[in-house]
């Protein structure tokens, strides 16, 4: 019996351990170490998202990031919107992304624009969380935080270089980040048929 009692305190240290390891607070979030803009850009497809409070783009979401001249990254986003919660529309969205502290390049400020006068304009935190630049990439941005340092309104999406999504070997990939992110089960699958 004792040996029984045992085992179960040191389960029990061990689960409480993790938990205690596992943070939902926006700054302790890890990302992308020694992201590269110039391997990051090209054409991206949203294969699901979290959404922010507020008018979000709703699916047939795509990017193109372009690394200019100067360092800085640009991109255009298309996708479409629901507009008085009925009319199904494609919005054109741009945006320039800065890089504030430059060892960590993967945090990103993301000024943006709609290119029509009911999407919204703008800035948001644009963090890279993780990508292999080559299949997928997992974006993460906070817009404003509670008290406790936990995101109160944020959004989140995972990109694709293929429309048609990832490979079971990938998808574990996805889902272990999104776990890290305290974002468990908040994702809807995007819609790709084309229409933008």
């Amino acid at each position: 019996m004792k040996y029984f009692n045992y085992v179960f305190i040191a389960v029990l240290i061990t689960i409480l351990e993790q938990c205690k390891a596992q943070t939902c607070v926006v700054d302790s979030l890890s990302v992308k170490e020694n992201f590269e803009l110039k391997r990051y850009g090209g054409k991206w497809y949203a294969v699901s998202k979290k959404n922010p409070e507020g008018l979000f783009l709703q699916d047939n979401i795509s990017a193109e990031y372009t690394l200019e001249e100067d360092g800085t990254m640009s991109a255009s986003s298309k996708g479409r919107v629901k507009l008085f919660g009925f009319w199904l529309i494609c919005a054109d969205m741009a945006a320039q992304y800065s890089v504030p502290d430059p060892t960590i390049p993967a945090k990103m400020y993301m000024t943006y624009q709609g290119l029509a006068s009911y999407l919204s304009s703008g800035g948001d935190n644009y963090w890279v969380i993780d990508t292999d630049y080559d299949n997928y990439a997992i974006t993460y941005a906070c817009r404003t935080m509670k008290e406790d340092g936990t995101c109160k309104d944020g959004y989140s999406i995972i990109f694709s270089r293929n429309p048609r999504g990832f490979s079971p070997a990938i998808q574990r990939i996805v889902r272990q980040k999104q776990e890290e992110m305290c974002m468990t089960g908040q994702f809807q699958p995007v819609l790709q048929t084309g229409a933008c």
